[in-house]
């Protein structure tokens, strides 16, 4: 297998602080001396290598650009299907949740974005005092005042950027949640077309030995059989019909499972869902995008990307916390004894303030808290590589499960077809007093296994497809907002 690195490896960003005034540097590098730590980091661990080409995919064809799998589930022209995915899209209570911490991200992105910029107030006040035997006097003020705190070292701009990539991260998170709605609702719906074909197969199996028991106990009533044929027979046919009710059983609960998936009350599909249909199939034909492009488009693996993003920037901000800082205020009242005063310009008062700050000793805080973020930056680190990893996995076990589902229910409906014939050949035979009854019932239940077995693999080929699809990060539409490029960010830890 042939690797290659083009898939990007993120690295973190870091703003660099606007250019000073010398003195302020060099009071600020005083300040610093001894008493604040800076590190120089790097993320640890390469990134997984990335195959060229998926090693199960050995007769399908990949393209180099991804195929458009956002509604990947019209690919079964099942309009049932669809509209239940398109239901559980809009009201299941998981994806609203999802989409209530998007909104509560980007609103925290905002706030941050806020402390970029100058802040302003408006007052005005009346007040009525008296001193000693004097007359009381009344007092009139209004002022306006401002405030700012410039972004020398980019510590607040890296704050932005770690709330954004948390935001970036949230709008991941629910396109992943989309994704894993679409997969569930689609797999469920395929388990209770597979149980309903299942269960039609073992009423006809039923009718068939039910058949097989009446002609049975006319031959005993004729003297020609035992009645341990007859109970071999009835014991057969019940065997059959008990395992008709599991199956209804987990028809009804599939049902349930779709009504909950849809946003809706257990019982409320139970009509719409009980017609006989045949299971979806997917069809055969479909270009694999190559695996790079498959990472870009999961959005598990961006929401994992974005974390670390955020991590970084934290880490950026953090280091430079203690470094000094400038704070600008100023403000313009008017104060008078009188309201018509106010006007006067005696009354103006106006002022002008500019504060340098800096930590001079906390004890080792500063560097206790970069060590802690630095921790948090591999652990993001660690939780993208296996976000990586896991994605190639998933789409490399689909493919190997859906090529042996599909050699398997070759050879399944090869020994469907000679369980019939024998079947029909074993009550012939015994009919005309040939055989015993043991092989009519063995037949029976090899044909009744037969089927069953066949169904069950042919709802799974469909069920592969469906992880193939989920597996592939099908099941969301891009946005300018979520773009699914995987751009490394340069950083500079040195602020």
């Amino acid at each position: 297998m042939h690797f290659s690195s083009s898939f990007p490896v993120i690295a973190s960003s870091a703003r660099r602080p606007a250019a000073l005034p010398l003195a302020v540097a060099l009071a600020g590098a005083l300040l610093l001396a001894g008493c604040s730590h800076t590190t120089s980091f790097t993320p640890a661990g390469a990134m997984p290598a990335v195959p060229t080409a998926w090693h199960a995919a050995q007769s399908a064809p990949q393209q180099q650009a991804p195929e458009d799998l956002s509604r990947w589930w019209q690919r079964f022209g099942d309009a049932q299907l669809t509209a239940l995915i398109d239901q559980a899209l809009q009201a299941n209570p998981s994806l609203l949740s999802a989409q209530a911490a998007v909104r509560q991200a980007r609103a925290t992105r905002d706030v941050q974005a806020a402390g970029l910029l100058p802040s302003a107030g408006a007052s005005a006040g009346v007040g009525r005092s008296r001193q000693g035997n004097n007359d009381a006097r009344n007092s009139y003020s209004a002022g306006l005042d401002a405030s700012w705190e410039p972004d020398w070292w980019g510590a607040q701009g890296n704050r932005v950027d770690a709330s954004e990539a948390t935001a970036r991260a949230a709008q991941a998170t629910l396109e992943s949640t989309q994704v894993s709605l679409a997969a569930e609702v689609a797999q469920t719906y395929v388990e209770l077309r597979g149980q309903q074909d299942r269960l039609r197969i073992a009423q006809q199996n039923l009718a068939l030995q039910q058949q097989t028991q009446q002609i049975t106990e006319w031959r005993v009533q004729a003297g020609l059989a035992t009645s341990l044929e007859s109970e071999q027979a009835r014991q057969s046919t019940n065997q059959t019909a008990a395992q008709i009710p599991a199956l209804q059983t987990s028809l009804a609960q599939s049902r349930h499972a779709l009504s909950i998936l849809t946003g809706q009350p257990p019982a409320a599909l139970e009509e719409q869902l009980q017609a006989l249909q045949p299971v979806p199939r997917a069809p055969d034909e479909l270009a694999l995008t190559l695996p790079a492009d498959t990472l870009r488009q999961r959005p598990d693996v961006r929401a994992a990307q974005h974390r670390l993003e955020a991590a970084l920037s934290t880490l950026s901000a953090q280091e430079v916390a203690n470094y000094p800082s400038l704070r600008l205020s100023g403000s313009l009242g008017l104060s008078a004894l009188t309201l018509g005063a106010l006007t006067n310009g005696a009354s103006v008062a106006a002022s002008m303030a500019a504060g340098l700050s800096a930590t001079l000793f906390d004890g080792g805080a500063n560097r206790a808290q970069i060590r802690a973020q630095s921790a948090v930056v591999d652990q993001a680190q660690a939780s993208y590589q296996s976000a990586v990893l896991t994605a190639l996995q998933e789409v490399e076990d689909a493919l190997v499960q859906l090529q042996g589902d599909k050699e398997r229910l070759v050879r399944l409906r090869a020994a469907e077809a000679a369980a019939r014939n024998a079947s029909l050949l074993a009550n012939q035979r015994y009919q005309s007093g040939l055989i015993d009854f043991q092989t009519v019932l063995d037949t029976q239940r090899t044909l009744l296994s037969s089927q069953d077995s066949v169904s069950t693999v042919a709802a799974s080929i469909s069920t592969d497809h469906i992880r193939l699809y989920k597996a592939l990060g099908g099941g969301w539409t891009p946005t300018v907002a979520t773009d699914a490029a995987a751009t490394p960010v340069a950083r500079n830890s040195q602020p």
